[in-house]
């Protein structure tokens, strides 16, 4: 009796190993629990670092910190590259297993066009390595293979129709956050703005102990001695929170050239940390098409003819931004004082 029972047990147990293998995916069966299946890190907090690189060397580094992530070690990252390429990493998924026959193509595919993508948490340790690139026929899938696996995969990202790959293929300047300024209110210690052709409108802000104090840039400049207009200053200030460009143009052959222009205008940002940022604003058109408009209360204002301005930061880099953006940050000394009109 005993006998029959520990032979029922073993023909249990080696049937249901046999029922497993039967109803497993050929790829699980070659692979460990299918973990070349799995590209995806759902829990997206754990991505810490994020690095990529193609095959012409170029190479992306991307690093969480408090609130941003910093690309190459040196910039913010662009937050509208962030966010679709987190989305990316958090729901990749296979899209089907090609047939054998077409394993050879994809795998040339993904050596001469693919991109290595590494995931570390935060103490380092790797959580994925893939490679990604190469596109179906049709557009709606990309090429992807687990670093140390056999088998390639199509994966797509549900309910997006294009190809993945292209959240990934980021690098240089179409990884970097293109603001100019990006500063809380509460942050600014100062703010100048200097321009060169109406001297007598640039002006010097600085927050104090009681508010804010508002001076002439250049000591020449006879002081304004009316009363502030009440939250001029803070009204201002809003401005640098968010005052950002349309797009990086440091391979214009122009560059140095027009670097060496005299600006429109000269913005320099001081936050509370002592850290410094300067924007030289270049008009693209003539600047004989740049007047001050009196009734205004002294804003500076500038003829419809100018759309873009190219802007000079931190003497590195060349963009452009449009008018209409970096207009509400062209103010002049006089703007923060009552009109003395009103006074009399």
């Amino acid at each position: 009796m005993k006998r029959t029972i520990i032979l029922l047990a073993l023909f249990l147990l080696l049937g249901g190993g046999a029922f497993w293998y039967l109803n497993t995916k050929e790829d699980e069966k070659t692979t460990l629990a299918g973990a070349d299946r799995r590209f995806a890190v759902e829990d997206i907090n754990q991505v810490y670092k994020i690095f990529i690189a193609d095959r012409e060397g170029k190479r992306t580094t991307l690093e969480r910190k408090d609130g941003y992530w910093l690309y190459n070690g040196k910039y913010k990252a662009r937050p509208t590259v962030m966010e679709p390429l987190l989305e990316a990493i958090q729901r990749i998924q296979i899209q089907y297993k090609p047939p054998k026959a077409a394993e050879e193509k994809m795998v040339k595919a993904l050596a001469t066009q693919g991109l290595k993508v590494e995931l570390y948490d935060k103490a380092g340790g790797q959580l994925k390595a893939y490679y990604l690139g190469g596109a179906t026929a049709d557009e709606r899938g990309a090429f992807a293979i687990m670093e140390g696996a056999e088998h390639p995969y199509v994966v797509e990202l549900p309910a997006w129709e294009g190809n993945l790959t292209v959240r990934f293929d980021r690098f240089g300047d179409d990884v970097r956050d293109k603001n100019i300024f990006s500063e809380p209110v509460e942050n600014i210690q100062s703010v100048s703005i200097e321009y060169p052709k109406q001297r007598d409108q640039s002006f010097r802000l600085e927050a104090t102990a009681d508010g804010y104090e508002v001076k002439p840039f250049f000591d020449y400049t006879p002081v304004i001695r009316r009363p502030y207009r009440d939250g001029a200053a803070e009204t201002f200030l809003v401005n640098f929170e968010g005052l950002s460009a349309e797009e990086f143009s440091n391979n214009y052959p122009a560059r140095d050239s027009i670097l060496q222009l005299v600006p429109f205008s000269v913005i320099t940002l001081v936050n509370k940390q002592g850290d410094t940022t300067q924007a030289r604003f270049f008009p693209i058109i003539p600047d004989q098409y740049i007047t001050q408009d009196v009734k205004s209360g002294g804003i500076i204002e500038v003829s419809s003819d100018i759309e873009r301005y190219y802007v000079g930061l931190n003497e590195k880099d060349l963009l452009v931004a449009q008018h209409l953006l970096l207009r509400k940050a062209f103010w002049s000394y006089s703007s923060f004082f009552q009109d003395k009109n009103l006074l009399n």
